[in-house]
């Protein structure tokens, strides 16, 4: 099938991008290497494949959309299992960049266009995998940009904002307008930069621990952390508290405040860590 009769499935909320001067930023802006290992999630109709393949070590797409497979496989060469490009038919979400950085050796750079209603799973996905991964450039929603780069006592500020700063130095690079795509979407696209920092930027004693803290205080954002943390803690507060003002909401809170907060709950004896 040629890939113009390819039509976007708006079940995997595919927006084809065609600007080519769009393709070209966004390579630029991740400059890849002659030994880079990168791996592509939702190529789609190979907009940026095309200027990564054969230009890196290894290129591992992958792609969901099984109409997809055959068209890129010609398209870029595809010899599945041998250096040069890969395209896996699979769920990114379901992949572990673990092992494919384990089989080839080396940490991965990963890119894609991917669908905005599944923005926050791939960004955690990268996150649970981050030691196998040195950086991550995606196009995404520029209301979900805003939201990655958002500081504290703003509306912007939350979930998103703590972990991809707690784990990554996020940096917006370039909006993109609806007009490069298609379908043209209703909504401003932003291309942000992930670089996975080598540990987090502070001193965490239980991850899963602090995820429960951050998901619950955001989840009830409105409230007080002494109400949002009463639903956490059915049987009452801990006596030992942080050092917090308990009146305050989450949005309020620094990241470093966060993980005071998280780490004093879950270890009473844990010193207080400074920004």
């Amino acid at each position: 099938m040629p890939l113009t009769a390819l039509r976007p499935k708006r079940s995997l909320g595919q927006n084809f991008l065609h600007d080519e001067n769009i393709s070209r930023k966004i390579i630029n802006s991740i400059s890849p290497q002659p030994s880079d290992v990168m791996v592509e999630i939702g190529p789609g109709k190979g907009a940026l494949t095309k200027y990564l393949a054969g230009r890196v070590k290894n290129l591992i797409v992958v792609e969901i959309d099984d109409r997809m497979i055959h068209v890129l496989r010609e398209y870029t060469g595809d010899v599945t299992g041998e250096p040069g490009t890969t395209i896996l038919h699979a769920d990114f979400l379901e992949t572990d960049l673990s092992e494919i950085a384990r089989q080839i050796g080396q940490r991965l750079r990963i890119v894609g266009n991917v669908p905005y209603h599944i923005t926050s799973p791939i960004l955690f996905h990268v996150l649970d995998y981050r030691g196998a991964v040195i950086d991550l450039t995606i196009m995404i929603q520029k209301e979900v940009a805003r939201r990655i780069v958002a500081q504290p006592g703003t509306k912007d500020y939350g979930i998103l904002s703590v972990f991809c700063q707690l784990f990554t130095d996020p940096k917006v690079l370039f909006d993109v307008s609806p007009n490069a795509f298609t379908p043209r979407p209703k909504v401003t696209s932003s291309v942000v930069q992930f670089h996975i920092l080598e540990a987090p930027r502070y001193p965490i004693v239980d991850e899963r621990f602090l995820r429960m803290v951050i998901r619950g205080v955001f989840g009830k954002r409105r409230k007080t952390l002494r109400n949002s943390l009463g639903y956490l803690f059915e049987n009452g507060l801990p006596a030992d508290l942080p050092d917090v003002d308990l009146m305050r909401r989450p949005e309020d809170l620094s990241i470093v405040e966060l993980v005071n907060l998280a780490n004093k709950l879950c270890s009473p004896s844990q010193g207080e860590i400074s920004p």
